[in-house]
């Protein structure tokens, strides 16, 4: 009796696994819908210029974007061409930055209205849905359109990245748990450049994106897990990922864990000033130390008022071996 029982469990078990394997083989290229923000590239100076402050400052589209062989010149807060192809290593398999010069390989065969679409609801140009890894969601209208211009101004670099390489866990969590992720309520038309607590809420949010590293993430699918600015995030070393973890510090205003509390507004700015100095590091200092003092004020000024919450992360460098 045993013997049949184990066979026929054998048997629904062998049958449940080639059924979700041929599930999960069909879901890999879900299309989902999205709408097309009404956003345009122009060729104002003035809109450049502000792209391009964007691009190469706040937003830190090279820390991604530009080749690993560029890695030091955008340590040092340079220039490097956008040409994709930084690798990398998640649970998920291995993801590989994009191409956004305005190549054929890049984003010269892609609309203005895609681009923004991908950027602001998580959507690509095939319809399939975008790990949520940048934080453009809320970027307001002005600024996306500053962005988008800047870009179609590059240089086109042929240069093909190989396509993502999700390993079977990836295939399972790309069928079932990733999907679009966009805006909840409107984004703004524009907003204020000055010191306000509201401007440094939006550059902490929706360009440079210090919520998306000073907050835990669920690495499978890139969800925020953890409290605001509470840090605890794992990401791995920029020098040496195989061995060494960055843990992300907490950065609300805790009496007794927040990392700021004994900064004040001019050393947090001279601390951006001065890049990187632990090479382990994944936070993009170069790109950062191009931000003006009013947007640093800002950022401050804004961390100062977020929700305090009691955590210690512990060391910011762990070794995983």
């Amino acid at each position: 009796m045993l013997k049949k029982i184990l066979k026929w469990a054998g048997a629904i078990l062998i049958l449940f696994i080639i059924s979700l394997s041929v599930v999960v083989a069909t879901r890999q290229h879900l299309q989902f819908d999205a709408p097309y923000p009404d956003i345009r590239a122009s060729s104002d100076s003035a809109v450049i210029a502000r792209g391009k402050y964007l691009v190469k400052g706040p937003a830190h589209c090279a820390d991604c974007h530009a080749s690993p062989k560029y890695h030091d010149i955008v340590n040092k807060g340079g220039d490097a061409p956008l040409t994709g192809g930084r690798k990398f290593l998640l649970p998920i398999g291995v993801l590989y930055s994009r191409n956004i010069t305005s190549d054929s390989t890049g984003i010269g065969i892609f609309s203005d209205a895609q681009i923004a679409r991908a950027l602001r609801y998580g959507v690509g140009h095939d319809n399939r849905a975008l790990l949520d890894l940048m934080p453009f969601h809320y970027t307001s209208d002005e600024d996306l359109t500053a962005i988008i211009s800047y870009i179609r101004t590059l240089q086109p670099v042929h240069n093909e990245v190989p396509p993502n390489e999700f390993n079977l866990i990836g295939k399972v969590v790309k069928a079932f748990l990733i999907k679009p992720v966009g805006p909840q309520t409107e984004p703004l038309k524009k907003i204020s450049q000055d010191s306000s607590i509201e401007y440094g809420k939006y550059m902490a949010t929706s360009v440079a994106n210090c919520r998306g590293c000073h907050t835990n993430r669920n690495l499978m699918t890139g969800a925020f897990v953890g409290q605001d600015y509470a840090g605890g995030f794992k990401i791995d070393s920029d020098i040496d990922p195989m061995n060494f973890k960055c843990v992300s510090p907490n950065i609300t205003p805790d009496s007794t864990t927040g990392h700021l509390m004994k900064w004040t507004e001019d050393i947090f700015i001279k601390r951006f000033r001065m890049g990187k100095l632990i090479q382990h590091s994944p936070m993009p200092w170069g790109p950062f130390s191009r931000m003006s003092d009013t947007e640093l004020k800002a950022i401050y000024r804004y961390l100062q008022k977020v929700t305090p919450v009691k955590n210690d992360p512990g060391p910011v460098l762990i070794a995983i071996k």
